[in-house]
């Protein structure tokens, strides 16, 4: 699928676990008066899926045949799967584990690719995720990649887990924060990195509203002629 300017715009928000890109994405895209895709969610749905029907993560054909008939809905900031309000199973760290499993699947990635495609809608996309800019809209109009430090990233992810009332440890955080970095960063299917036309931006030592409108500022540069209310 192409996307060019003259066309649906496309910002993409990549980035490792706890980046805050989900965060700067749903920011910027109330912004814009943009849609949003959160793909994490997608694949935090078929992981949770998965260990609900007890389906085992070498079952790759039963594994692709679940994520494809999973009931997902999308409303008022929830999540459901199959008539029941996930929002909070899948925000924990063993659903986050297990979405980076799943995604390791080249036969996962490759079925949800079109499901995600398809939120382009006018007047403009805004889509976080590992591969937004490198596979998924790689001709995207404005790329960002987000990152911050492993230790950052850990005391934000036990913060929102603290707050969501959900049990969290500091030091466990951190250990399985570079697990996943290792595993996302070298799996052989869309390993986690940035595009080479992205904006990197670090964000261990910036506010949010400070990362926002530094994306701001970046959606500006790109497309000149778009009205930011």
């Amino acid at each position: 699928m192409s996307h060019s300017p003259s066309t649906t715009p496309v910002l993409t928000i990549d980035g490792p676990s706890g980046s805050g890109k989900g965060t700067i994405a749903a920011l910027v895209a109330e912004r814009l008066g943009w849609h949003i895709l959160d793909s994490g969610a997608l694949y935090r749905l078929s992981g949770y899926s998965a260990i609900k029907k007890n389906i085992d993560f070498s079952d790759i054909e039963e594994l692709v045949n679940n994520t494809l008939n999973m009931s997902v809905r999308f409303e008022s900031g929830r999540i459901w799967l199959d008539d029941e309000d996930v929002s909070l199973e899948i925000r924990t760290e063993s659903a986050g584990n297990n979405a980076s499993k799943v995604a390791a699947i080249p036969e996962i990635r490759s079925c949800l690719l079109q499901w995600q495609r398809d939120y382009v809608k006018a007047p403009g996309l805004v889509a976080d995720g590992r591969d937004m800019g490198t596979v998924v809209f790689p001709e995207a109009d404005i790329k960002i990649f987000l990152d911050a430090s492993a230790e950052v990233r850990a005391e934000r992810r036990y913060k929102q887990l603290i707050e969501k009332g959900l049990s969290a440890n500091l030091a466990h955080l951190v250990e399985e924060i570079r697990e996943r970095d290792d595993r996302d960063r070298n799996r052989t299917v869309a390993p986690l990195c940035a595009a080479d036309d992205a904006v990197v931006i670090d964000s261990s030592d910036m506010a949010i509203e400070s990362v926002k409108k530094q994306v701001l500022e970046v959606v500006k540069l790109r497309l000149p002629d778009l009205v930011i209310a």
